[in-house]
């Protein structure tokens, strides 16, 4: 089911079947999330993965993050303590950290140089669901890289070559995930974004002003 819009608001089980559908298939899917609208591959899959990057004109050594359905799904990639993420997840929160040595296996558009991962759950129901019923999703923004996310999944899919499966979640233009590096201490911003300092602070993690 390739070059197809699905709409979530109207029917969000047949939204998830249909982006499981395709996923299993080695094809990526365009999805929303609570920040922008994103395109995303199972975790294990290495071809789905090169197509994203060639679609996205993205560098290949840029690692990508990983969308999860919670925090116990993210414990079968790290064994990080993600305690702390507790009132920061499900939310515009990426975290890096040091990958579970049973997940070493994953292709190297996932794993940094220094064997660490990008995790984030997603404040999304649909995008929590799909990753629950197919595991974790290799994602990266929907876009060509350095151009702006596109906000609707018709302009996501044209950007990106027109032939993907879309779901179709609505108006996304919200502010990227901030990204925190937990494997320093204190932990360190990489970039900023919906979440501030102070708000990462006031929730216990206890980053390093930038």
């Amino acid at each position: 089911m390739t070059g197809h819009v699905v709409d979530s608001a109207s029917d969000p089980v047949g939204a998830v079947a249909a982006a499981a559908a395709e996923l299993r298939a080695g094809r990526p899917v365009v999805l929303p999330t609570d920040t922008v609208y994103g395109v995303a591959a199972l975790v294990g899959d290495a071809s789905a993965m090169a197509d994203i990057f060639e679609r996205k004109g993205r560098d290949a050594a840029k690692p990508m993050a990983v969308l999860v359905a919670d925090a116990n799904q993210a414990s079968d990639l790290t064994e990080a303590d993600l305690d702390v993420l507790a009132d920061l997840w499900p939310g515009p929160l990426t975290v890096i950290v040091p990958c579970a040595p049973g997940a070493r296996f994953l292709p190297g558009p996932l794993i940094g140089e220094l064997g660490t991962i990008g995790l984030r759950c997603p404040d999304h129901d649909l995008v929590r669901a799909l990753a629950a019923e197919v595991g974790p999703l290799a994602t990266t923004s929907a876009n060509r890289s350095g151009e702006q996310s596109p906000t609707t999944a018709s302009e996501a899919t044209a950007v990106l070559g027109g032939d993907l499966l879309a779901i179709d979640g609505g108006s996304c233009d919200g502010e990227p995930s901030t990204v925190v590096d937990l494997t320093f201490e204190p932990a360190r911003i990489i970039r900023e974004g919906a979440i501030d300092p102070a708000a990462l602070n006031a929730a216990g993690l206890g980053v390093a002003p930038r």
